[in-house]
């Protein structure tokens, strides 16, 4: 079976934080949902970049 290309993420958040977010991401023309997403985009840049690609074989390795 194909992978899906899209997940469904549900997660608490604080309201200060909610509401915080909201606004930068409104400051900076992005739905909540998308800033959420550029910043977990950025922080997989970071992290790739400090420690090279995440592979398959890696993702196979992490247990969920």
């Amino acid at each position: 079976m194909a992978k899906k290309e899209i997940k469904n993420v549900g997660f608490h958040m604080n309201l200060d934080a909610h509401d915080k977010l909201f606004y930068i991401a409104k400051y900076e023309g992005r739905t909540l949902n998308g800033q959420i997403q550029y910043l977990i985009q950025k922080c997989i840049w970071e992290f790739e970049k400090e420690n090279g690609p995440i592979t398959e074989e890696d993702m196979k390795n992490v247990l969920f």
